[in-house]
């Protein structure tokens, strides 16, 4: 079967197929947490009956990877150079949660022809029918790449702790998230999640502070999802590699992940929350390239 046929039989199937629904978990800078919060929310998704995949498009870095005990055989870039289909690049850990490892070959798709192009994405699109909930771990900052992704993505978690640093980059981040040529402010909502605090209330601090500044310069307001308490069972977790909402879900992270799970499936927080599919988030990214 040549290509051309193929992406015959992938735009025939297309028809009528519901679209998953694309979270981006992003952050302002590394190590606060931003993996753990993707991987513990799949869990979570899982436990409420969704097929959930995640991206790990933290390029270069494989975090989901590792911290899932599971070693892929094929990445993002087999699909894009190799020809290989979208469920033969799919690796599925705990509680059959789907992961895509990201390679690193984003950046050379500019290179590819557009019919080229399209076959991919149209590719990209079977996952709307493997998938209820596709999660996109990106990676930290506001490099390009990541840009890209969030600029794509009409619902961004903003993982941030209450490390000065952390607050001041996740600021930087929005700074020129909303001021890319290419946001729109009406087509993404932008919700904090408050990462190893000390208790529920520092978390809510944290939100005040950061969104009202975002308020008063960036003039689009955040939503606050809640907060995930320090808590060494997480660590504990991540060296075994296992989910901690899997090795303990009894314990206070594994608890929190849980409603902050919970409130994004909240029947009214799904209804204003559009669904785009995976084939319109990668078609945004790959018309910029």
């Amino acid at each position: 079967m040549d290509q051309a046929e193929q992406l015959r039989i992938i735009k025939a199937n297309k028809q009528n197929r519901p679209l998953a629904r694309v979270i981006t978990v992003t952050s302002g800078k590394g190590g606060v947490g931003k993996s753990n919060m993707s991987i513990n929310l799949a869990i979570h998704f899982r436990k409420m009956g969704k097929r959930v995949i995640i991206l790990d498009a933290d390029f270069g870095l494989a975090n989901i990877e590792i911290m899932f005990g599971a070693v892929p055989k094929h990445n993002l870039c087999d699909l894009i150079y190799q020809g290989k289909n979208i469920k033969e690049i799919i690796t599925w850990g705990p509680m059959d949660v789907g992961f895509i490892s990201g390679g690193s070959g984003i950046a050379g798709m500019s290179n590819l022809s557009k019919d080229y192009l399209d076959y991919i994405i149209q590719n990209l699109s079977e996952l709307d029918s493997i998938a209820d909930v596709i999660i996109v771990d990106t990676g930290a900052g506001i490099a390009d790449a990541v840009l890209e992704f969030l600029v794509a993505s009409g619902e961004i978690l903003l993982v941030t702790t209450p490390e000065p640093t952390s607050i001041t980059d996740s600021y930087s981040l929005l700074k020129v998230l909303y001021r890319h040529p290419r946001f729109k402010e009406d087509m993404t909502k932008v919700k904090m999640v408050a990462n190893r605090v000390e208790k529920e209330a520092e978390g809510e601090v944290l939100f005040e502070k950061l969104n009202a500044v975002v308020t008063r310069y960036l003039k689009v307001p955040m939503t606050y999802l809640g907060s995930v308490p320090q808590d060494a069972q997480v660590a504990k977790a991540v060296m075994q590699q296992m989910p901690v909402s899997l090795q303990n879900p009894g314990c206070k992270a594994s608890l929190a992940y849980e409603k902050i799970a919970m409130r994004l499936m909240e029947k009214e927080e799904v209804e204003k929350q559009p669904k785009r599919g995976m084939a319109a988030f990668f078609s945004h990214i790959i018309q910029r390239l």
